[in-house]
């Protein structure tokens, strides 16, 4: 966690204020949401390593419920515990909730409005390019590690969902059992050096 991290009221405010404009401007949900969290609290605001980073997002990516309230938990909670855990998730939650609530009034007319399929057409494109910014970035990260499993169970992940259709939960759960037991079985190799 960096040193420039702010102490009581400010720490709170700034991380609400991070995540809502977060949510506020951000369009396709957890997967687009992520790489700027990364960005904003890795990069930016250092209160976060990249290691780090990586493994809330796995978690948030494997837990229930959407993906970006989940993120948004953890880093408030690695952040500043509990209550920053709060303090996020109502940042999260909160544009969402405002702008539907503004849209359901208006449905009809968002619906038939050509302009406003217009720019969903074109949010559509941004998203996709924000996706694919994710998946250079934290597959960098995984090549930067030279190990040759997570290379395997990338591509492998890849071609059971995309070619294959086997159900994303199901991949996720493999790879968690994979990653556990390629975990445990480093750190026993570990623990038998360090005893000889």
């Amino acid at each position: 966690m960096g040193n420039n991290q702010p102490k009581g009221k400010a720490l709170y405010w700034k991380l609400f204020w991070s995540t809502f404009q977060l949510s506020a401007f951000t369009f396709g949900g957890g997967y687009v949401i992520v790489p700027l969290m990364r960005r904003k609290f890795v990069e930016d605001l250092h209160w976060i390593e990249e290691d780090e980073m990586m493994d809330l997002t796995a978690i948030a990516q494997s837990t229930p419920g959407a993906m970006a309230v989940n993120a948004s938990v953890l880093v408030g909670y690695r952040v500043a515990g509990v209550l920053g855990a709060f303090t996020t998730v109502f940042a999260t939650v909160l544009p969402p909730f405002l702008v539907l609530s503004v849209i359901s009034l208006f449905y009809a007319q968002f619906r038939d409005n050509w302009v406003v399929n217009l720019v969903m057409k074109g949010m559509q494109a941004g998203v996709a390019a924000v996706i694919c910014d994710v998946v250079f970035s934290m597959g960098r990260n995984i090549l930067k590690l030279r190990r040759v499993l997570p290379l395997i169970m990338m591509a492998g992940a890849f071609v059971a969902s995309w070619f294959f259709g086997i159900n994303v939960v199901l991949v996720i759960l493999i790879c968690a059992v994979v990653g556990a037991a390629d975990t445990w079985n480093r750190e026993r190799k570990l623990g038998k050096g360090e005893k000889e």
